[in-house]
């Protein structure tokens, strides 16, 4: 079969390799579509601390069980499948009072384990363990059902920072997350949500599919001021920033009103993880501020759920669809701001 397999920044190779087998606690399945993000970027860029290469990469998995490990049960070859990446222990403390996005122990499919771009793939104990393997709803494609990973992320932050009925919402950054957090929001009930971007060709591109109440090119204007003279001067309720960059997370507190939530959505560079954060906002104005990392499997569930049920559309989201082959293209594209979700058909 063939897979993509990382061995070093900037070093990632196509290669055949031997097809997996499912051990006796696994679940081996035909990948259908792996879909790329900007981790796939960081990682071709710099590596991960949790990946040790040669490695095959990949998180946002959706496909076909073509094979069952003898000691497990409830699944069948032919049953459409979502496979989480972000894997809990499901033991600790953390997971055992409810957060298993959080867990220390934490491991990844993509990063320990093998993952998604190649032809196969096997599921490991530890997914299984923690009811990871998701059933696709017969009305969801793969491609659609691989971007149930992405939204489950979104749905944990926007739970985290309580988006709700009435809301008015700013969305900083109109990437693929971005544009999930817009409809999210949407689906939850929000009154208004503002888009904020920089890159003017990007944020057209996002308008066009997820029509913000406004849309606003921070290159261009002083997004804060645009934000407070919509809101009549008030402010938000909350601010998502799904956007790697400190000063979007400065902002975000400005453009915050009395009692407001900012999301710290997006993480920023290792080498640069600081921002100066004016407390006597939070203080008087009574901010919270919460973090939000990856998803927990029943976040992947719901996620599924969402798209199913037509309440967070993602299939116009798909602007690529890529083989394997072209992997190389896809990083590239997701780069460049050209494209929001790019998926790839091994």
């Amino acid at each position: 079969m063939r897979v993509a397999r990382f061995y070093a920044p900037g070093d990632l190779r196509l290669e055949d390799a031997e097809e997996p087998k499912a051990g006796p606690e696994e679940v081996k399945i035909r990948v259908r579509n792996c879909s790329t993000c900007g981790t796939d970027v960081k990682i071709f860029n710099h590596g991960h601390h949790h990946l040790v290469p040669p490695r095959v990469i990949g998180h946002e998995i959706a496909g076909e069980i073509v094979g069952v490990g003898a000691d497990v049960s409830g699944w069948s070859p032919g049953e459409r499948v979502q496979v989480i990446a972000a894997v809990p222990c499901g033991t600790c403390q953390e997971c055992t009072t409810g957060h298993r996005t959080v867990c220390p122990n934490q491991t990844s499919v993509g990063y320990h384990y093998d993952g998604g771009f190649a032809e196969y793939l096997v599921v490991p104990r530890a997914v299984l363990a923690v009811d990871g393997l998701n059933r696709v709803p017969d009305n969801v494609g793969f491609a659609e059902a691989s971007v149930a990973e992405p939204l489950a992320c979104v749905l944990n932050g926007q739970e985290l920072a309580r988006v709700g009925e009435g809301d008015d919402v700013v969305v900083v950054g109109a990437g693929p997350i971005g544009c999930l957090h817009v409809r999210l929001a949407r689906a939850r009930g929000a009154r208004r949500v503002f888009l904020v971007e920089l890159n003017r060709a990007r944020l057209d591109m996002a308008s066009a599919l997820v029509a913000p109440d406004a849309a606003i090119c921070g290159a261009e204007t002083d997004a804060v001021e645009q934000v407070l003279a919509l809101t009549g001067g008030r402010g938000v309720d909350v601010v998502i920033t799904a956007a790697a960059s400190g000063a979007a997370q400065e902002d975000g507190l400005r453009m915050a009103a009395r009692a407001g939530r900012i999301s710290l959505f997006g993480g920023l560079p290792k080498d640069r993880p600081t921002i100066t954060l004016d407390a006597n906002l939070v203080h008087y104005r009574e901010l919270t501020v919460v973090g939000a990392n990856g998803s927990s499997p029943d976040h992947n569930k719901r996620a599924l759920e969402l798209i199913a049920s037509g309440r967070v559309p993602v299939t116009d989201l798909i602007t690529h669809r890529l083989p394997l082959a072209e992997l190389p293209d896809a990083i590239e594209l997701v780069a460049s701001g050209r494209a929001i979700k790019v998926t790839i058909e091994p």
